[in-house]
């Protein structure tokens, strides 16, 4: 866009281009402060209004149509609600089939299922416990809102732990499908939560905060830590047992890898 500012009431013949920023802004034919010189360009808002008539020149549909977008991509409370049973459903229940197939896992749940084999406290009880210190991390990087839904799906699953049984009695699972079905079924609940703002709480909330702030995939952040957990269950099941449940720790977090980027879902708490 060029320029042609006035100069004794006719217009120049050569357009002079208006400067890029005030720093920049030359007077063209004439003294600096007089009338009917040109003025500095503008960019963002102020570029929408014209110096001469301070009308708008243009509307920008963009703002307002990301402001729409913007609306009609947040999640309703109803939704949220049922995101949030919906995955902590499917995540308890991969759960109990690695309880049931007696493997072990990465994370806050890894820990409590090895807790829980050592000393026969209820996972239910032992899950709720081993998260609560990661409470205190919720808040203070992720916000109330998010740290009231993780406490929410974190006691949610402990009851789970105790309706699952009930409901769905197993005397014999195989412990190949048992480790890598509920691996899968974690995987696909956790990713269910994370897209209505909420996480089954430990690891998870460490591996969403490295994700925001550092750019870190999450489900190799959790990944790594599944590792080390993973590693000292050998000192309380098989080589066997651990090597199945290495194996399934990968599937879930390459569920999280391949599914969970961030930007990549649109839908807003």
């Amino acid at each position: 866009m060029t320029d042609t500012p006035a100069n004794d009431g006719t217009r120049d013949a050569t357009p002079v281009a208006r400067p890029s920023s005030p720093s920049d802004a030359s007077p063209a034919n004439g003294p600096s402060g007089s009338p009917g010189h040109s003025t500095p360009a503008s960019t963002g808002i102020d570029a929408a209004l014209s110096p001469d008539t301070a009308t708008p020149m243009v509307d920008d549909p963009a703002l307002t149509e990301n402001a729409a977008t913007a609306d009609a991509n947040r999640h309703s409370l109803a939704e949220n609600v049922m995101g949030v049973v919906t995955g902590v459903f499917l995540a308890s229940f991969g759960l109990y089939l690695l309880k049931e197939s007696g493997s072990v896992s990465g994370g806050t749940a890894g820990l409590a299922l090895l807790l829980s084999y050592a000393t026969h406290i209820s996972f239910g009880v032992l899950f709720f416990v081993v998260n609560v210190p990661f409470f205190a991390l919720a808040l203070w990087k992720k916000g109330l809102g998010f740290t009231l839904r993780t406490a929410l799906t974190v006691a949610l699953v402990s009851a789970f732990s105790y309706l699952h049984p009930l409901a769905f009695g197993i005397d014999a699972l195989n412990p190949v499908y048992g480790t890598l079905g509920g691996n899968l079924l974690v995987g696909v609940g956790l990713l269910i939560l994370f897209r209505h703002g909420a996480s089954l709480g430990g690891i998870n909330i460490l591996a969403l905060v490295l994700q925001e702030k550092l750019g870190w995939r999450a489900g190799y952040v959790q990944m790594a830590v599944d590792v080390v957990i993973i590693a000292l269950s050998l000192t309380v099941v098989s080589p066997w047992v651990v090597l199945l449940s290495a194996v399934g720790a990968v599937v879930l977090n390459l569920v999280l890898a391949m599914n969970h980027k961030q930007g990549r879902y649109l839908g807003r708490t």
